[in-house]
């Protein structure tokens, strides 16, 4: 058996797969995304390693007494975790998804420039890539920067944990705009900027590479067994992408998770300014990505917020019962900035149309409808370049909404599919490339089960259209506003 394990927004999953790849167990714990300013978003790395050990216990005695061969693990990226000389974690994980370093973009823009960074990286100057942040940590953190010696992303420091090896895996690095993949080399002249030494970056390893082995004493708090081979592992999204079989042009994965995902494969290295682009993790392949900051995080909200309690189901039979397109409620999904097809960390969420008519129940409609909206304005943006999306695979824990599958297929004007492993798509995704790893399948042995497909709804696509060209036409003209917003009690 092979286990696969996911570092989340909102909880740590796992999966047992067995000999045919077919899952066997799951378990999941949770944790929470912090936001202790506005436009933050940290994680305790404590809370992901309790939550691996407790879901790794979990797995060990689903699999009774059949022998594990290989763990992989994927997570967020790139997620940022300090370390200093022992190991010790230095302060919360700054995740993909924080804003704070506004200022720090701005002036690494103008230092370096944009096209001279896209020409070597890939990458433009945003809230996503890392030396923003680095730069803030420099200059509001002196205490931590001082005491720094390492960096980390998400599932790394996991691994870390596991089996003591200190790597750096090809998408952290790729997506931190701090690595040259032409030369496969650091970008030296950001890291003298910074005033980085190059140790504080570990080598970098692909995803399929095993790079340390289980310790003792993790063996024995798990009941794993010790020396159980472990691979560098896989940014999240690459993993789901791998779970969905994407490996055709043509085909795209849409992600529901925390944050929203759009996945396109390129058989070349051809990167587009408005979207981020990853290596596949089969070999010889890319991945042009479409990542929103929020997407499942705003059901969440709006959950605690205004229907503590009530489930997702619940609360999708309510917003079932409002019209398509909330009867004039448009929302635009800036909660956290926005990464993707745009660049502005401060876009700020927006409700607009409403009347005293409106309840919660619109309000979560437009809000499952808005991140539909966005999936759409990444589709217009990769046919621009000449891409054609022919086929829409929808996964993740999102995606086993069936409002929310109807939302978007009427929405993109195009079916959607449904994957049957979609709910444990990066961990099953990174199990899956551990035991490919290991020898134990190939990709043919990918079991690829469309649990269903969803047709748009005809009534609800001329309400869609005409509602989506509000939605277009909104930010431009609020975006003057969202940085005097921000501005108020900073």
């Amino acid at each position: 058996m092979v286990i696969g394990l996911d570092i989340g927004t909102s909880s740590v999953k796992g999966v047992l797969l067995d000999e045919a790849a077919r899952v066997r167990a799951q378990a999941e714990h949770p944790h929470s995304l912090r936001h202790p300013a506005a436009g933050w978003a940290e994680e305790d790395p404590e809370d992901w390693w309790a939550g691996t050990l407790k879901v790794l216990q979990r797995l060990r005695e689903a699999a009774v007494s059949a022998p594990i061969h290989a763990l992989g693990v994927s997570g967020m990226v790139p997620a940022l975790v300090l370390h200093g000389p022992e190991g010790q974690v230095l302060r919360p994980s700054i995740q993909q998804n924080d804003a704070r370093a506004v200022g720090e973009i701005a002036h690494l823009r103008e230092v370096f420039g944009d096209e001279a960074l896209f020409a070597r990286t890939g990458a433009t100057w945003n809230q996503q890539v890392v030396a923003p942040k680095l730069l803030w940590l420099k200059r509001n953190e002196p205490e931590v920067w001082a005491h720094l010696d390492w960096l980390s992303g998400s599932y790394e420091h996991i691994v870390y944990r596991l089996c003591g090896a200190r790597y750096t895996e090809a998408n952290w690095a790729l997506e931190s705009g701090l690595w040259n993949p032409h030369q496969q080399v650091w970008l030296e002249e950001v890291l003298d900027y910074l005033e980085l030494p190059p140790r504080v970056l570990a080598p970098v390893r692909f995803p399929q590479e095993v790079v340390g082995h289980l310790k003792a004493e993790v063996a024995a708090r798990t009941g794993l067994p010790e020396g159980l081979p472990i691979i560098a592992g896989s940014a999240d999204h690459i993993a789901a992408a791998l779970a969905a079989g994407l490996q055709q042009e043509g085909e795209a994965v849409i992600k529901l998770g925390s944050a929203g995902d759009f996945l396109y494969v390129s058989p070349t290295f051809t990167p587009l300014r408005e979207l981020y682009i990853d290596y596949h993790d089969l070999p010889g392949l890319f991945v042009l990505n479409g990542c929103m900051a929020s997407s499942g995080t705003l059901l969440e909200w709006f959950r605690r917020n205004f229907r503590p309690g009530a489930s997702f189901a619940t609360l999708d039979a309510e917003a079932a019962r409002v019209p398509a397109g909330a009867e004039g409620l448009v929302v635009l999904p800036y909660f956290l900035g926005e990464k993707t097809p745009f660049s502005d960390p401060l876009a700020r969420g927006s409700v607009l149309g409403l009347t005293l008519q409106h309840t919660p129940s619109h309000l979560y409609r437009a809000l499952l409808e808005a991140v539909a909206y966005a999936f759409r304005h990444h589709v217009e943006v990769l046919e621009s370049y000449g891409h054609r999306v022919r086929r829409y695979l929808v996964m993740d824990g999102g995606a086993r909404s069936p409002l929310w599958r109807s939302i978007l297929a009427s929405v993109l004007g195009q079916e959607v599919h449904y994957l049957a492993q979609s709910a444990q798509g990066s961990a099953y995704g990174v199990g899956f490339l551990a035991g490919m790893a290991l020898g134990q399948w190939n990709l043919e042995a990918l079991p690829l089960e469309v649990a269903g497909s969803t047709s748009p709804q005809e009534e609800w696509r001329e309400v869609y259209h005409t509602a989506y060209g509000l939605y277009r036409e909104a930010y431009p003209s609020l975006q003057r506003w969202f940085a005097k917003l921000g501005g108020i009690n900073a």
